[in-house]
Order: C-alpha cells, then sequence, then structure tokens
C-alpha cells in the first residue's frame, strides 16, 4: 500500500488508548458517538497530520500513551537519562546496538503491556460476578446505567443503538456462547482489533460509522467526508492537498473494482491489511530516521542524539515500567 495513504488514514482514526474501547465507565453515556475500532495502529495519534511527520505517534509507539504523557514533567537531561535506560532494555543481546528485530519486539511488547494494563483496569471497574466471570446484564447496568431491555419506553431505550452494537461485539467474544466474559474474553471483546475472530467486528462497526447513506458501502464522499469534516469557515474553501491526494487513493487504491465505492472486502483491506506490520514498519522508521552511520542498527549514541524522535521533550516513570515488567 502508499505511504501517504497509511500515513493518513490507518493512523487517522481510533481508539487505543488509545482507544480503541467503545465502552464507557460512567452510567449513563453523555453522547451516543462511539469511537471506531479497527487494526490498531500504534498510536491514536496521527503519523502524519496534513503532511507533516507527527512525533507524537513515535512517541505513543515507542513508550505507550500513558507513559509518553508524562515525559512533559521531565527536562531534556533526565529524559535522556530514563531513555538510556530503556535503551539498555531493548538492547537484548548487549552488544551495544539495537537491531530493528529488537526495536520491533520492544514496541509490540508496549503494545501488549496497554492491552493487559486496559484490560486489567477495566475489569476490576466492571465488578466481576461470584464465578470471577461477568454477565451482559451487569455490564450493561455498569456501562448504560440499567440493565433493561432498549425498548420503547425503557430507560435505556435512548441509547438502543449503542447497546445493540456493544451486545453484537458481545456475542462475538463470547466463544463458549454461555452469556458472560471470562477476562480473556472481555478482552477480546474490548480491543477485538487484536483478536483473528473479531475482526468481522471491527470492519462492521467502520461501515456503519462511515456510510452515512446506509447502503452497506462507502462513497467517495463518505471517504473524505470522515476524513474531513468541514468546518463552516471551511465551507467553499479549496481543498488541502492532502485531501487530493486522499481522493487519488480512493480512487487508486481503496476502491479496488473501480465501482465508485468500498464494500465490505475492501473495508477489510483498507483497516486491516493484511501485509502490513505496524510495528516493524515503525522500527525501519524510527532507524531510517536516526541511524547516522547508515549502519541499518543504533546505538545508544544515536538514539540519544535524536532523542526528541523517541520521547521528546517527555519523559515516563520507567522506574515502574521495568520493575513491573521485567518480562520483557
Amino acid at each position: 500500500m502508499q505511504k501517504s495513504g497509511q500515513a493518513m488514514k490507518l493512523y487517522t482514526f481510533i481508539l487505543v488508548l488509545f482507544i480503541i474501547t467503545t465502552v464507557y465507565c460512567s452510567a449513563i453515556p453523555t453522547n451516543e458517538k462511539k469511537q471506531r475500532v479497527q487494526d490498531k495502529p500504534l498510536s491514536d495519534e496521527e503519523h502524519e497530520v496534513h503532511g507533516e511527520h507527527n512525533n507524537d505517534y513515535d512517541h505513543d509507539a515507542f513508550l505507550g500513551h500513558e507513559e509518553a504523557e508524562t515525559f512533559d514533567q521531565l527536562s531534556p537531561e533526565e529524559s535522556k537519562r530514563r531513555l538510556a535506560i530503556i535503551v539498555d532494555k531493548i538492547d537484548k543481546d548487549k552488544d551495544g546496538e539495537v537491531t530493528e528485530p529488537e526495536l520491533k519486539e520492544w514496541i509490540q511488547y508496549v503494545q501488549r503491556r496497554y492491552i493487559v494494563t486496559d484490560t486489567d483496569r477495566m475489569w476490576k471497574d466492571h465488578a466481576p460476578d461470584d464465578d470471577n466471570s461477568l454477565s451482559w446484564e451487569s455490564y450493561q447496568k455498569r456501562t448504560f446505567g440499567y440493565s433493561d431491555e432498549p425498548v420503547e419506553g425503557a430507560p435505556t431505550y435512548e441509547y438502543k443503538d449503542m447497546i445493540m452494537r456493544d451486545k453484537r461485539r458481545w456475542h462475538q467474544a463470547d466463544k463458549n456462547g454461555d452469556g458472560k466474559m471470562t477476562k480473556e474474553e472481555f478482552q477480546d471483546f474490548l480491543h477485538p482489533e487484536e483478536a483473528e475472530h473479531m475482526r468481522g467486528i471491527v470492519v462492521d462497526e467502520t461501515l456503519e460509522d462511515i456510510d452515512k447513506d446506509g447502503d452497506g458501502y462507502i462513497s467517495l464522499q463518505e471517504y473524505i467526508g470522515d476524513m474531513w469534516p468541514r468546518t463552516p469557515e471551511e465551507e467553499g474553501k479549496e481543498e488541502p492537498d492532502w485531501v487530493k491526494s486522499e481522493r487519488e487513493q480512493f480512487a487508486n487504491y481503496r476502491d479496488k473494482n473501480k465501482d465508485g465505492k468500498m464494500d465490505k472486502a475492501e473495508v477489510m483491506e483498507w483497516i486491516i491489511p493484511h501485509d502490513y506490520d505496524h510495528s516493524r514498519a515503525e522500527a525501519i522508521h524510527l532507524i531510517f530516521e536516526s541511524d547516522t552511520d547508515k549502519d541499518g542498527k543504533l546505538s545508544k549514541e544515536e538514539i540519544l542524539d535524536k532523542y526528541d524522535l523517541f520521547v521528546g521533550s517527555q519523559a515516563t516513570d520507567f522506574g515502574e515500567a521495568l520493575t513491573k515488567h521485567d518480562e520483557f
């Protein structure tokens, strides 16, 4: 797939922390717009913003979103000191060089850590039943305030679309069909982009979010409108170059059968490309940008010289990351 297409759209949606979950922690949700789930990039940040590279994406990919946010608390000197600790941890064979496989493994570890941490937090928040499982009724009551079916006249009727959407995802994640969630099944429910058997749900939810006329397809107008919802001030103005580029991407790469719209198979290829590895792509990108001597790997000095690419002027409590996650 073309770089500009990956850069603009694969990094445009989301969640994760980012987030990919459509679960609300408060009782009745305050609005009905739910975040979309898809093949999760390594950050909620876009890798490019209007054609310009966004280092915040790299920070999230390298550190994890929550850790990256705390970097604003530290000076550049302290950021570098803590980054050096991370580099030693990434360099598994202790040869003084960080290779692409080592960097990819670290990025994958950071992403897994987030998913496990987020699932643990949400599992505790939803207070599993006595048998250490979570029933749909308990989940619905905790999330929407009531366990009633969303029929007309019920308190939940206003949120019927959200409830039915969650219920569909729930049934797909409930592998044994017993109506309850184990913690492992709940992880698939929260992060469907990580589970093979949930990817159809990812496609369905994306289609529903963008397909405004409800015909089961994504037209060019819907595709552009989702990326670039014009403000009143933008009406009548010429489209930015990046929008024009996305029109070309739609015509040349998204709409594979050239019928002017994307069907489910084309949406699947767009948001969950079978031949694209986010972690490897990010590792290659970080090495390309930092590898001063062009030997295909990074020394600690090269990483620290480009510390703003990896952590910016931010840093994290690596003490917790290094003591609680010694399995890396």
